[in-house]
């Protein structure tokens, strides 16, 4: 069974950092795209980041700057450096294909930021 579980969330203050890590049992992570979206209260699931197998990366307007993706195709993992967070970054945290594929949709990890 395929599974991507994403950890590392937490309750962090303005201007915090956090570093989350996605980590799957399938092969299938080494040679595709993949990346970390988010979904905040009332809004839509959205794209912050992404990395191609040949390590092109990719972030939203809101990440640029702050946040850092990589993987770690030996371990299956994927990781979001996050630094200088937000309240607006506010959101539960998910790592999928992109683009994403509703199967493989895993619990996702909460991040909060605030005073």
């Amino acid at each position: 069974q395929v599974q991507l579980v994403e950890s590392g969330g937490g309750l962090v203050q303005p201007g915090g950092s956090l570093r989350l890590t996605c980590r799957t049992t399938t092969i299938l992570f080494s040679a595709n795209p993949m990346g970390w979206y988010r979904q905040a209260p009332g809004k839509q699931r959205e794209l912050v980041a992404s990395l191609t197998s040949a390590g092109r990366t990719n972030y939203a307007d809101s990440a640029k700057g702050r946040f850092s993706i990589s993987r770690d195709n030996a371990k299956n993992t994927l990781s979001l450096q996050m630094n200088s967070l937000t309240p607006e970054d506010t959101a539960v945290y998910y790592c999928n294909l992109v683009p994403a594929i509703n199967y493989y949709w895993g619990q996702g990890t909460q991040v909060t930021v605030s005073s």
